[in-house]
Order: structure tokens, then C-alpha cells, then sequence
């Protein structure tokens, strides 16, 4: 039964086939056309392949290719990449133009003297050391504050008595470096710690401080109960602002080295002071 349905098959693919053309006004025959099934199955596949040659030659010598992922050639490359350059290249000239009409508005507004105006760079340095006065007055404040207390350091506090219940903690865990010394006018204790060590409020209080100095790097301030203040410097990153109020033991800040002190290493310098007078942190943290 197999052989002949296989048999008929073949019979059925090779059987020929005519087609007539004929005029349809004198049937007159123009042409015959004699195929089999199987001449026909081959001159389909014929095409096929002929569109496929022709498609793979499009691919690999003309431009068309760039359009096919993975097809981009280096010159292509190379201008997408210049195009990206100049669109960047535009977008800064953008963000110089609004800096320009911001800082136009700010002299008409007055609050850019326009003497002192020289360039568009100018202008926006005048912005941003406008950001940093409230810093720079800090930092002014306390290099006065610590210049005038210098002569008070016959009267530093060993441990006074209205300490009694509280408890210290220490800023964070390391190995301590230098000690407190008056003489060398060193107000606090040095503590080598990893980088990215957690750094500890000693108390519960409230920032006073928290911001950066040139001679500090980042640096903050926290105001505590019975008159005590501790300060923390060379801190690698904040996390807390002034105002803000912290319980004892709570992360303030991060250990890290400061890109404007690469030659020291990381650690933290923590100062403890009362009423107006630095005291030896020693002398109520274990470190």
C-alpha cells in the first residue's frame, strides 16, 4: 500500500502540465507552456536563491549595510561618535547661554555688582563663592573663636563634676595616632580608622556645624548638653546638617580621605570642648 501512494506520488509530481495562450479575439495560439510540478518547485527555488545572492551582495559592498545591527563599519562608527561630541559639544554651549541670561538677570537685579564682571566664567564664580560665604564665615568665626581661647588654656578642664551619668561613646573604631596636647596646640585626639568606617555622635545633641573647611576638610560640630561641644574633622563624607538633632551613639559622619588631602591618611580628628575650654577626650572615652 506504501509503495504505491509513493509510487503515485512521484507519477503525480512528474505529470505535465500545458498552458495555452491564445488570442481571445481570432484563438489564434500565441504560446504553450509545458511544466510539471517538480520543474516548477525547482524555478521557485531558483528565485529564491537569486533574491538571496542579491540580498547578501546589497549587505556586503553597499551602504545599505550600516542599516543591519552589527553591519556599521569604522567610518560610520566614527561619525556617530563625532556627532555625539557635537551634540555634546551644543549642549554646553546651551548651559553657557542660560548661565549667561541667569547672570544678566542677577546684574539687573542687583545683586552681581556689574564692576566686577569680566567674563561668563566670572560671573558664575561670583555665584558659587556666593554659595561658600556662609562656610568661609564659620570658618572665620571659629579661626577667631580658637585664636582667643589660646590664652585660656591655663584653665582646661580635667573632668568636671556635672559629667556624672552621662556616657561617652567613642566617635569610632580605630587606633588612636596622637594625643591631646596644649603645647603643641593640639586640641583633640587623632583616631586611624578604615575608610568608610562609621564616625559616632559621643552624645546626644544638637549640629551646630556641618560643613567643609580648607584646613579641616569636612568637618562637624555638635552641641550637647551640660556645655559640652565635640567637633569631629577630616571626615570623608556628612550625613547630617546644622540644625538637625542626634542621640548619642547615632552615624553622623563617614571616614574617608578628602581629594585635598591625599598625603593623609584616613582617619578622624575628634575634639571634645567645655564651656569655651578644650578638654582631653581621654579623659571620659576609652578609645
Amino acid at each position: 500500500m506504501k509503495r504505491n501512494v509513493k509510487t503515485s506520488f512521484w507519477k503525480d509530481i512528474q505529470s505535465r502540465y500545458k498552458v495555452t495562450i491564445a488570442d481571445e479575439n481570432t484563438q489564434k495560439v500565441l504560446t504553450n507552456l509545458i511544466f510539471t510540478k517538480y520543474g516548477m518547485f525547482g524555478i521557485i527555488m531558483l528565485i529564491l536563491v537569486f533574491f538571496a545572492i542579491i540580498s547578501a551582495l546589497l549587505v556586503c559592498f553597499t551602504p545599505l549595510r550600516n542599516y543591519f545591527p552589527g553591519y556599521m563599519n569604522s567610518e560610520v562608527r566614527q561619525q556617530v561618535i563625532d556627532n555625539a561630541m557635537r551634540a555634546d559639544s551644543l549642549q554646553q554651549v546651551l548651559d553657557r547661554q542660560n548661565r549667561f541670561v541667569m547672570n544678566i538677570q542677577d546684574i539687573l537685579q542687583g545683586k552681581i555688582v556689574a564692576d566686577s564682571v569680566q567674563s561668563i566664567d566670572s560671573l558664575t564664580k561670583v555665584i558659587d563663592d556666593s554659595l561658600m560665604e556662609i562656610s568661609r564665615r564659620e570658618a572665620e568665626f571659629r579661626r577667631r573663636y580658637e585664636e582667643t581661647e589660646t590664652y585660656n588654656l591655663s584653665g582646661v578642664v580635667k573632668k568636671p563634676s556635672e559629667t556624672e551619668g552621662l556616657i561617652f561613646y567613642a566617635p569610632t573604631r580605630g587606633t588612636l595616632t596622637q594625643s591631646f596636647g596644649t603645647e603643641i596646640n593640639h586640641f583633640g585626639v587623632d583616631v586611624k580608622a578604615n575608610k568608610g568606617e562609621s564616625i559616632l555622635a559621643t552624645l546626644e545633641g544638637t549640629v551646630i556645624m556641618s560643613t567643609y573647611t580648607s584646613d579641616s576638610g569636612f568637618m562637624i560640630a555638635i552641641q550637647h548638653s551640660h556645655d559640652f561641644v565635640s567637633i569631629y574633622k577630616h571626615c570623608g563624607r556628612l550625613l547630617k546638617r546644622a540644625g538637625e538633632s542626634v542621640v548619642a551613639g547615632e552615624c553622623i559622619a563617614i571616614v574617608g580621605v578628602d581629594a585635598n588631602f591625599l598625603t593623609i591618611q584616613a582617619h578622624l580628628h575628634f575634639e571634645l570642648w567645655h564651656k569655651g575650654h578644650p578638654v582631653n577626650p581621654e579623659t571620659y572615652i576609652i578609645f
